[in-house]
């Protein structure tokens, strides 16, 4: 059985979904429009695809498409003529994009049972391109199934709400996410394990952070930190040197500087006596070596100076700079 984007056996955590999804096919009670709605980076658009497979495949086996037959074939390559796929153009999904859809929905499926429409992150669907949608919501056209994927976070209209069938997503396992780490991306346990509790059960998350190489950075940066002073000339030339680097990270220094707070409060857990806590474990071995140098009201001062960092940045202060007064704050 293939393990692709277009089969269920891909997927993780997401076992009462994929239950749902199946019963629906097999008791012929599809609904016309699905919204998928959980975290991010959870499976939602994955599931989506190896739904939309599932419904048109042509040999189902064990529960999810087989992979290989024409139908299969097709979604697999990215060139099937009945899945049209709709995404936010920069920020939004924009009214234009739903005017396209309708007037391709007006045509009957090419050479599927069903056509399938995947819109995705419809929290960031302009309010004109939601009220357009409605009317095809409420009357679509005949052998056609709307799937529709959104956070838990963002605002969707109660309006579109109330005409899909909704499915929820849940945070993954730590523990699913983490051997999923280690099989796919060839890691060592403990950085997995981190990568999973970091991204707090987002196998997306995890898998982004791994890609941006945040986690070994950070690993970096707090060996640095441990190792220097400020008196120390070499030490001020890496801390410049680290700060210039951290800023090219851009819109993911925010999630750089979740990792140093972890680790702070990893810290904080070995002096109160709670390493069952520890999420960066990954760092175990260097915990004891940090606690004998920075003792409770450090580590609690340097947690503030993080969030003062934050906030920083959220006005657009100077990134390089931000991160030279922070880093040498830790010290």
């Amino acid at each position: 059985m293939p393990s692709s984007p277009f089969s269920f056996t891909s997927l993780i955590g997401q076992d009462k979904a994929v239950k749902m999804l199946t019963a629906s096919v097999y008791q012929k009670k599809m609904s016309h429009a699905y919204l998928f709605r959980g975290p991010d980076g959870v499976g939602k658009k994955r599931t989506a695809f190896a739904f939309a497979a599932f419904i048109n495949c042509h040999a189902r086996q064990d529960n999810t498409a087989c992979g290989s037959c024409p139908s299969c074939l097709k979604f697999r390559s990215g060139n099937h003529p009945d899945l049209t796929v709709i995404e936010p153009d920069g920020a939004f999904i924009k009214i234009s994009q739903v005017r396209e859809l309708i007037k391709t929905l007006a045509y009957p499926p090419y050479e599927a049972g069903y056509r399938i429409v995947l819109m995705t992150e419809v929290q960031a669907m302009r309010r004109e391109a939601a009220n357009s949608l409605l009317k095809t919501l409420e009357e679509p056209p005949e052998n056609t199934v709307l799937i529709l994927t959104a956070d838990t976070a963002g605002k969707i209209l109660p309006t579109i709400i109330s005409r899909c069938q909704t499915i929820p997503f849940f945070s993954l396992p730590y523990d699913q996410v983490s051997k999923k780490l280690v099989i796919e991306h060839d890691l060592e346990r403990e950085e997995a394990l981190t990568l999973a509790a970091v991204a707090e059960g987002s196998l997306g998350l995890a898998e982004e952070l791994l890609e941006k190489k945040l986690l070994s950075f950070r690993r970096t940066l707090v060996e640095t930190l441990m190792h220097s002073t400020q008196e120390q000339p070499e030490s001020v030339a890496a801390i410049m040197e680290l700060a210039e680097a951290s800023a090219k990270y851009k819109e993911n220094l925010p999630e750089l500087l979740d990792l140093l707070q972890i680790w702070l409060r990893d810290l904080l857990f070995v002096a109160n006596g709670l390493p069952e806590r520890i999420i960066s474990k990954d760092l175990l071995p260097l915990l004891s070596k940090a606690g004998r140098r920075w003792d409770k009201k450090q580590l609690t001062r340097k947690l503030s100076l993080i969030d003062q960092a934050r906030k920083q940045l959220f006005r657009n202060c100077n990134r390089t700079l931000v991160c030279e007064v922070l880093f040498f704050g830790l010290l």
